[in-house]
């Protein structure tokens, strides 16, 4: 294991670690539905962690992979009852198991291509967590998909969210930013929004990230 690698192992589990604490002990007394989204949003900062990683075993296995199980065990559906239900999002028991699940597949498919993991995890976590957050705060209209309650303002909110996400992905990641790549960020960012919007059953941590990388892939990489 390279030296950074080991940093980057180091850097997720303490980040982790203190975001949890931190949520759980703190935030959650007094904001409990605020914190579980709090916690999904914050989540995505590893974004800006993944350029320490120089293997990507280790990314996928040992930094990320363990967390499929971690979250799993946190969620309402643990066999162990004292951890149960402590990461889980108000509606979505298994939300950050699909986070994990989804941070551990793409950073498998594109490793060489940090760009597209952090897109998808910020595509997630912030759109996704601030759609949710600003819909339940000023959503007063509201739709059904597949009797999930969504709303208008929380919708908008995610297209603009995850759009501005997008270009800092780019820009963090030195990636050129050209009229033609703007557009498609944006068309990206609409996509990702109807899928949030039809996608049932809290399922939409695993379509957002997935629907978002496979266009930035298939638009301007492949």
């Amino acid at each position: 294991m390279y030296q950074n690698d080991l940093l980057g192992v180091a850097a997720v589990y303490i980040y982790v670690i203190v975001l949890i604490l931190f949520t759980e002990k703190i935030f959650s007394k007094r904001y409990p539905v605020q914190s579980r989204k709090f916690l999904h949003i914050m989540t995505g900062n590893i974004a800006f962690i993944l350029p320490l990683f120089q293997t990507r075993e280790i990314m996928v296995f040992v930094a990320a992979g363990p967390f499929i199980l971690f979250t799993f065990l946190m969620s309402p559906y643990s066999p162990i009852k004292s951890m149960r239900g402590k990461t889980s999002e108000a509606g979505h028991g298994l939300g950050l198991v699909y986070y994990a699940i989804t941070w551990t597949v793409l950073a498998y498919v594109f490793f060489d291509h940090r760009e597209i993991i952090a897109m998808g995890i910020l595509a997630m976590s912030y759109g996704d967590g601030l759609a949710s957050l600003i819909g339940i705060k000023y959503g007063g209209r509201k739709y059904t998909v597949f009797k999930d309650i969504k709303s208008y303002i929380g919708s908008l909110a995610m297209l603009i969210c995850t759009f501005l996400l997008l270009i800092i992905a780019l820009l963090f990641y030195s990636e050129p930013l050209t009229v033609r790549t703007v557009a498609y960020l944006f068309c990206m960012a609409g996509v990702a929004t109807i899928v949030e919007g039809i996608t049932p059953l809290g399922l939409d941590n695993l379509s957002v990230p997935f629907i978002t990388a496979a266009m930035y892939w298939f638009f301007l990489v492949g």
